[in-house]
């Protein structure tokens, strides 16, 4: 639901490829269409609950991460992975 300047500074603040598309789901059309909305626990409905979707230029979701309440995030090397890239050596 972030707006495309939030996702361009972020992009930015992790040194993100320009490439890499923050998709940006104001209208909650996408949510939607992937089962993404909520409700808060203080009642607030059709939130994003934070998510992540790694989807193939054939639009296959090749990795999905989502959970209502996120105990934590996934980790860069999950997602680097699911991409096909090389995870991270500590």
């Amino acid at each position: 639901m972030d707006s495309t300047w939030s996702h361009d500074a972020w992009r930015e603040k992790l040194g993100l490829p320009e490439d890499l598309v923050l998709l940006s789901d104001f209208n909650r059309d996408f949510g939607t269409a992937y089962e993404l909305l909520t409700t808060s626990a203080a009642g607030m409905k059709n939130l994003l609950r934070r998510s992540v979707l790694v989807i193939s230029p054939e639009g296959k979701i090749t990795y999905r991460w989502d959970v209502p309440d996120p105990p934590r995030l996934p980790t860069a090397d999950e997602v680097l992975a699911a991409m096909g890239g090389t995870a991270a050596v500590p």
